[in-house]
């Protein structure tokens, strides 16, 4: 039998084998503490990060990460440290057996980027969820495993927190872990979903001012008259596509990333199992983030249909134009064929005459020619010849013109 390593494997098959292995989760002691955050970190960023990273990992004399590692747990002295970096943000996470850890960040480590989530989460069966969280905002719930109980009011304390406390009831380290991870990415993922809204409101104001200019221009196109006001009407709507076609380029990516935050929020609020319902973390973000959702998919279904209607009315005028040219193309050429036929008159006329006056000066010849001979030589009457030879003339010379206009591929005169 052949082995499958004997045979010749897809140069992504070991990657895509090993991602269903990323992000392991880890047990934690009980009780602990982790001090959770996320900075916002693009390209050059993430590089640094991770070159920081590696400077941290040979101070405290820990291997070098993979070239490709995107995630990294290492124990630090009496701290473990776990680190991940995402597409758009990279998270620290800290983690101390102490209930009361210091909620730091090391002075010899950069951090990455901007902050913008930061939780401290605190794993501990003597904790009083009641008493640390005791307002009306509060989001207080318990869960079907192991009947654990979970708090948090997902506002930042004087220090610049959000306090998420768990209570593990029967649930051992190994599941905690989980749990926490769970609970500290729902916070973040719902903190970068948020950054739609702004990107939303925004936006908004110059998609209202042009759904306020789009029917006044569309009322302009139907009363447009010539060519003129049709150009400057199509110069008007190619500025507002333009205009409506950047916002658009610009948050395109942020309203994408929030409709995927959101629903990776979602998905973790399934998998922690809440089993009460009144003041439930589904219950309170469902009234705080549902909405903002809502607002950042209906603006962004507004700069959808604004851009098909300006495309359309687009459309529209440029056929109207193009109508416009065409009867101006029409016209011209119209006046063109009159100038034309008007040449061929005049040059008709023209060549008349010049038969007229040829004719007239070679029967002059022709009648001094005879009364030279009638003198010299033969009684002839050179009034009666020249008289004979008119027509004679005439004919050769109107010949004679038109070969020479046949040759010059001259057009005939149109008629009617």
């Amino acid at each position: 039998m052949v082995a499958a390593s004997d045979l010749v494997a897809h140069p992504l098959r070991d990657r895509v084998l090993h991602e269903i292995h990323a992000r392991p989760f880890a047990a934690l002691p009980i009780p602990c503490r982790i001090s959770h955050f996320a900075f916002l970190t693009d390209a050059v960023q993430g590089g640094a990060d991770r070159a920081a990273l590696a400077g941290l990992r040979a101070r405290n004399g820990l291997a070098p990460l993979a070239a490709d590692a995107r995630h990294a747990r290492m124990q630090l002295g009496e701290v473990a440290l776990r680190w991940e970096q995402h597409g758009e943000f990279t998270t620290y996470s800290w983690e101390s057996a102490d209930v009361v850890p210091p909620s730091f960040w090391p002075g010899d480590h950069a951090p990455p980027g901007p902050l913008i989530a930061a939780a401290a989460l605190t794993l501990s069966r003597d904790v009083d969820l009641a008493a640390l969280f005791p307002g009306a905002d509060a989001a207080v719930s318990m869960l079907g495993e192991g009947k654990a109980r979970i708090a948090t009011d997902f506002a930042a304390d004087g220090d610049g927190f959000v306090r998420i406390a768990v209570d593990p009831g029967t649930l051992k380290g190994d599941l905690a872990g989980p749990l926490a991870q769970r609970l500290l990415e729902i916070d973040t993922y719902r903190t970068l979903a948020l950054l739609g809204l702004p990107e939303a409101q925004r936006v908004a104001p110059l998609i209202q001012r042009i759904e306020a200019a789009l029917p006044l221009l569309l009322e302009q196109i139907h009363t447009s008259n010539g060519l003129t006001d049709s150009r400057g009407l199509l110069d008007r709507l190619s500025t507002l596509a333009a205009e409506l076609e950047e916002a658009s380029a610009a948050s395109a990516f942020r309203f994408g990333a929030t409709r995927a935050y959101a629903e990776l929020v979602e998905l973790r609020l399934q998998a922690i199992g809440e089993v009460s319902g009144g003041r439930s973390w589904a219950g309170f973000l469902s009234r705080r983030l549902h909405p903002a959702m809502r607002t950042c998919r209906t603006i962004e279904a507004r700069q959808a249909d604004l851009s098909l209607k300006l495309s359309r009315a687009a459309q529209l005028l440029r056929t109207q134009v193009e109508v416009d040219l065409a009867h101006q193309n029409r016209d011209l050429l119209e006046a063109m064929n009159e100038r034309v036929r008007l040449q061929i008159q005049v040059q008709q006329a023209v060549e008349g005459l010049s038969v007229v006056a040829i004719t007239y000066y070679a029967a002059s010849l022709v009648h001094l020619v005879l009364e030279g001979v009638d003198r010299a030589w033969l009684p002839l009457s050179p009034v009666a010849g020249t008289a004979l030879a008119v027509p004679a003339i005439a004919l050769i010379v109107t010949w004679l013109i038109r070969r020479l206009r046949s040759r010059h591929v001259l057009p005939e005169a149109p008629r009617g």
